[in-house]
C-alpha cells in the first residue's frame, strides 16, 4: 500500500521519467529494426556470412550492461557525449541486434524454396517477390525477434539511469541509496507493467500486420504456376 500511495502522490513525476524511458527504448529499437532487418534478409541465403553475424551480434549480446554503458563513457567522451541518452541509445540499440537479425534471418531462409520459384515464374522480380511473398510470411517471426528486443531493453534500460539517461531507472537508484523500498518498488512495478504492456502491444501489432490466409494464398499460386 505504501508504494502505491508513492506511485500516486507523485504521478507527474514517474511519467516524465516514464517517458525518458520509453523515449530510450523506441529510438534503440527503432533504430535496431531499420538496420537489422536489411542485414538479416542479406545474409539469409549466404551461411557463411549469416554464422559470422549471428556470433558477433551473440557476443554483443554477452557483455554485461555495467560493462557496456562503462566501455562507452570514455569512447563518446571524446566527441561530448560520454554520458546520458546517447551511449543508452547506441547499447540498447547493440543489444537489440541479436533477437532482430536472428530472427529475420531465421525467417527468410525457412520459407519453402517452392514459393519462391512459384513467384518467380509469376513474373516476380527479386523485390516483388520479398516484398509481397517473403517479407509476409515473415512478419510473425520478425515481430517475434523485436517484442523479444522491446522487452530486454525496457529492463536494460533502468542500468542507463547510472550514467545520466534519465527513466525509470532512476527511482530504483534513489530507492537503494536513500534505503527507501517505496521508490525501489515503483520503479520496478512500473517498469514490469510497461514491459507486459509492450509485448502485448506489439503482438497485437504483429497479428495486425499478418496478412490473413497468405500462407494459403501463396500455396495455391505456386500450384496454379506449376501446373
Amino acid at each position: 500500500m505504501d508504494t502505491m500511495h508513492f506511485i500516486l502522490e507523485n504521478a507527474r513525476l514517474i511519467s516524465l521519467l516514464l517517458g525518458q524511458h520509453l523515449l530510450i527504448v523506441i529510438v534503440a529499437v527503432g533504430l535496431a529494426i531499420i538496420t537489422g532487418v536489411p542485414v538479416g534478409i542479406a545474409i539469409s541465403q549466404h551461411p557463411r556470412a549469416r554464422r559470422w553475424v549471428l556470433a558477433f551480434a551473440a557476443i554483443l549480446m554477452t557483455i554485461p550492461s555495467a560493462a557496456l554503458f562503462g566501455l562507452m563513457i570514455p569512447a563518446l567522451s571524446l566527441i561530448g557525449y560520454g554520458i546520458g541518452v546517447v551511449p543508452a541509445v547506441i547499447a540498447l540499440f547493440l543489444y537489440s541486434q541479436l533477437p532482430i537479425i536472428r530472427n529475420t534471418t531465421t525467417a527468410i531462409a525457412n520459407i519453402d524454396p517452392a514459393l519462391r520459384e512459384a513467384a518467380t515464374g509469376m513474373g516476380m522480380s527479386s523485390w516483388q517477390r520479398l516484398r509481397k511473398v517473403e517479407l509476409p510470411l515473415a512478419v510473425p517471426l520478425i515481430m517475434a525477434g523485436v517484442r523479444m528486443a522491446t522487452v530486454i531493453n525496457i529492463g536494460i534500460a533502468a542500468i542507463a539511469a547510472y550514467i545520466g539517461a534519465g527513466g525509470l531507472g532512476s527511482l530504483i537508484i534513489r530507492g537503494i541509496a536513500q534505503s527507501d523500498t517505496r521508490q525501489l518498488l515503483a520503479g520496478a512495478i512500473v517498469i514490469s507493467v510497461i514491459a507486459i504492456a509492450a509485448d502485448y502491444a506489439l503482438y497485437a501489432l504483429q497479428r495486425l500486420l499478418t496478412p490473413t490466409g497468405l500462407t494459403k494464398m501463396a500455396a495455391g499460386q505456386m500450384k496454379e504456376a506449376t501446373t
